[in-house]
This record gives C-alpha cells, structure tokens and sequence, in this order.
C-alpha cells in the first residue's frame, strides 16, 4: 500500500481549508491577516487550493466515471448526480453535477485567490519558496477556470480574495478569461520545476503541466464548437502549444494497463495528476466502488461494438469481421473492459449474476481502468481496498492526449504526414499491442479519412476516462451520435435511449440557486 504523499500528508497535519476565504475566527486563534504567517499554515492553505479537484463532482473518481454515462460509452442505472438526466437530455438547470462542479470550481478558485492575496505576509519562507506556492496556485486557478468555461461558457471571473460584501458578478465572455489563462500558464510555466525529488512533493504542479494545460485550453478553443472565423489561426496556436509540450521529455509508457494502477503512477507519460491515498481513510477515490460493486457506470454494447479489429480496421472491413465476440480485438478492449467469458478477479465472468465478487448485472461490461483488481484472486486486503476508497491516482493531462491533440492540430491545418502519423497515432497504437502494418502504417486519404482514425483514437485510448462527452460536443458530433440513440446491454437487449437537444445541451445551464442568489449571472445559456 502507498504511503501518504503530498495532499494526504498535508491533510493529516491538520489543514483547516473549511471555507474558501479562511476567514473563520471561532476562538480568535486565526484570522486572514494572521493565518499565513507559519511556514505550516502556507503549506495547508496550498494543499486547501489543491482539494477540490479530489471532490466528488471533480475528480474524486465518481464524476470522471460517471460522465462516461452521458455519451455512447456507459450507462448509468441510477440517475446519480443527474447524469442519467444528461443523457436523457431531461436535465433541468438544477442537476446534481451542474451544481456540485460550478461550486467545487469556485471553491479552489476562491482558495488560489485567498492565497495569492495573503501568502507575501509570510514570515517563514523566503521569497523563492513564495513565489514558487504562488505559482501553483495560479496554475491551479486556471485549471478551476478552464474546467468553468468548457461547460458553462461564459462565468464570473474573479481573481480578488473573496469578499462576502461585495456585489453580485455578471458573467464575464470566456474569450477575456481564456486570454488570461494562457497568458498565466506561461508566466508559471517559467517559475515551477520540471519535477520534484522528493516523494512527498509528488503532484504538485509542474512547468510540463502548466504548458499541457495551455495546450489542452487552446486546443477546446480551436473546436467547431465556436465556428471561429478563425479557424486556421487557432489550430496553429493549438498545434504549437502541443509540440511545446513534446520537447519536454514526456513519454509513452510502455504498458497501457499498468499506467491506470498504482505500479504506473508519475510515469513518463503522466503530465498532472490528483493524487490519492489509502491511509489515512476516507483519501481515495470511488472508482473501485463506482465500477465493479455498483457498477452504474457500466460500458454499453454500442460502445464494445465501436473497437475495431487488431489488424486496425472496423470490423466490417476486417479479415477478422466473422470472429467470435471479443476475439481478435484492438488489444486496448482487453485491457480496459472486463466482459463476458473474461477472467477478472479470479473468476469467470458470467451474466446469471451468480459471480459473488462483483456486479456486472447493468450492461455485462465493467471498466478495469483506476480499479485495485485484476485478473488474479484478491486477497481479503484487496477486497476491503477496493470496496473502500482506491488509492489509484487520476491523471488529469497525460502525454497521450498531447500527441492527440497535435495530431487533430496537424490534421486540421492539413499538415498530417507520415512523420507526424508515426509520432503521434502509430506511436500509441504500438503502445497499444497493434503489430499488423494495416494498423500501424500511414493510410494516407482525405482530412476526414484521416479524422476518422483520430475520433476512434481518442474514444479508445480514453475510454473510461470521462472524456468522451466533451470530444462529441466541441467537435459538434453530440447531436449526430446522441439523438434518438438506443442504447443495449451485451445481449442486445435494449435497457434505454440516448438524446440531445442541440439548441440547449452545447453548453450546461448555470444552476437555477446560482442565478437565484445573484441575478446578475442572467441571462442564462441558450435553452435555459
């Protein structure tokens, strides 16, 4: 089992991050003018900056897994969250998730502020040390605002400490916003480390991340989904920002289904992520709990159906298109889905429901990625992890997606070649366990020929990784793949239907109590 790291052992000294402005003052033992004084007290304020991304409509595991469910991928039997709503397209403006995330945002934004406003008091560190927490919490605040503007579009924009007097704030154009948070993760990019030595340093923020993060904002920006006039313009800002990343050092790991275990945490491949642990209690994340013992974030046969063959091509185009269900498959489907006839913690999967150590009732299917199981028998300690809170971290930017985004940048630009094919989709296709030349060589085709490779590419090699949604909506595909959509459990059963409203469900609805204690933030988003 891992020992504490940097959020866990942070936490455990005793961080009093209970409000985003730390102005609580029960016994006058601190305030905002005296809590930043001690070394100590600076450290919790930062790692306070940091907890909201472990929060449940964050990256807690339980929000990641569940957005799986509102795109083709998943199912979700349970509405939790409202996440079934979503996929339904019958949310209204007060679901679970459109809550919960624009809250758990402004906590950290309000946190990073509160820090940044106080932190120059410090008696304790000198001023390298300060300008270095500074800078993470800067990376950090746009890291709160990039996940705003994806889904809400335009937000309240505040970079002050909080101030309970002050007037309610309209919503300010996420143009000016993103604007700022490039320009900040360049500034910080040039004050952060590349890495850190020590082990409980592990998950901090990073130059490579700050620029991943540049990369990632500018990439969404480029997206159909603002029909920029533009266009040209903002894909070479995205493709450079990429290749930025790419001369760091960053790597592929070598094996796709270690990188989602505890043996492949800080590997080459991981730019950022949220880091957990499994003592003390209650400091892991769900996934464990969300994937195999509720298993309501259950892969759909749609989305089974959607890999291709391991010679590279769909399986209606495939020498292998009359195998047997589940064999000859992208080697990703095997390390990522647990199915039908698949041995998974010691047993034989089953679909009677006779299977004692887990649940696949749902769908038939059960993602393995961030889970503490295996193929192998657990043993009675692997069992209570698992159905407590794993300790698995959750990369937030990996390399993967780096060399994605450059290929879609490349693409789009109309300067995908074969050197940019092998750096980018051959490289992960090896990392994958593709061998055939048909899998591997540069096809050559049309912009949309070779954007077809690109949409199958980032499906599967981030399947179960809460990113599928987003793709479909900035690439302006949600209401193609979406509307009317059956949806079927492994045996062709049908056990729902997908829809999208593409006049209202582009953009989330600021939530109805936000717009209710601050009219200011109206008019809310088209449809709502």
């Amino acid at each position: 089992m891992k020992q504490l790291k940097y959020v866990g052992r942070l936490l455990a000294m005793g961080a009093m991050m209970v409000s985003c402005s730390l102005d609580f003052n029960p016994t006058g033992a601190y305030s905002d003018a005296t809590f930043w004084l001690s070394e100590k007290n600076a450290e919790s304020g930062l790692v306070g900056c940091y907890l909201p991304l472990s929060h449940g409509s964050m990256y807690g595991g339980l929000a990641m897994a569940m957005e799986e469910c509102a795109s083709p991928n998943a199912y979700n039997y349970d509405n939790r969250a409202n996440w079934n709503d979503i996929a339904q397209g019958t949310q209204t403006a007060e679901g679970g998730i459109f809550s919960g995330r624009w809250q758990d945002a402004y906590i950290g934004i309000g946190r990073c502020n509160t820090l940044l406003a106080n932190i120059d008091q410090n008696t304790e560190l000198n001023q390298d040390r300060i300008d270095q927490m500074k800078a993470q919490a800067r990376f950090l605040r746009a890291l709160y605002y990039s996940i705003l503007v994806n889904y809400y579009d335009d937000v309240p924009f505040i970079t002050d400490a909080p101030d309970i007097a002050q007037e309610n704030l309209p919503r300010t154009d996420r143009k000016e916003i993103v604007t700022f948070m490039v320009e900040e993760l360049d500034s910080v990019s040039k004050i952060l480390p590349s890495s850190y030595s020590a082990q409980e340093d592990q998950g901090r923020a990073t130059s490579g991340a700050a620029l991943a993060l540049k990369a990632k904002i500018l990439f969404f920006e480029a997206s159909p989904l603002f029909n920029t006039e533009n266009s040209q313009e903002a894909w070479r800002k995205a493709a450079d920002a990429a290749e930025a990343v790419m001369q760091l050092g960053y790597g592929l790991h070598d094996d796709y289904e270690e990188l989602f275990s505890e043996d492949g945490e800080h590997s080459s491949e991981c730019i950022f992520d949220v880091e957990f642990v499994d003592e003390p209690k209650g400091l892991g994340h769900s996934t464990d709990i969300v994937m195999r013992q509720w298993n309501n974030a259950a892969p759909l046969k749609n989305f089974v159906d959607a890999y291709w063959m391991e010679d590279g091509k769909p399986r209606e185009e495939s020498q292998y298109a009359d195998a047997e269900n589940y064999e000859h498959m992208d080697p990703r489907f095997y390390k990522t889905i647990v199915y039908p006839g698949a041995t998974w913690m010691g047993e034989v999967v089953k679909t009677d429901n006779t299977n004692v150590l887990f649940t696949n009732r749902q769908t038939g299917f059960i993602y393995k990625k961030y889970t503490v199981y295996t193929e192998k028998t657990p043993t009675e300690d692997e069992r209570n992890l698992g159905e407590d809170c794993s300790p698995i971290n959750i990369m937030l930017l990996r390399y993967a997606d780096i060399l994605l985004m450059y290929a879609e940048a490349k693409n789009e630009l109309g300067e995908m070649d074969e050197t940019v094919w092998n750096t980018t989709i051959r490289a992960i296709r090896q990392r994958a366990g593709f061998t055939a030349a048909s899998a591997l060589d540069f096809p050559g085709g049309s912009k949309e020929d070779i954007m077809t490779h690109i949409r199958y590419e980032r499906r599967i090699e981030f399947a179960g990784e809460g990113t599928y949604y987003n793709d479909l909506r900035r690439w302006k595909r949600a209401e193609e793949e979406m509307a009317n959509l059956n949806i079927y459990r492994y045996d062709g059963v049908q056990i729902g239907t997908r829809n999208f409203n593409k006049d209202r469900d582009y953009w989330w609805p600021v939530p109805a109590s936000q717009i209710e204690a601050d009219p200011a933030l109206r008019p809310n988003n088209p449809g709502w």
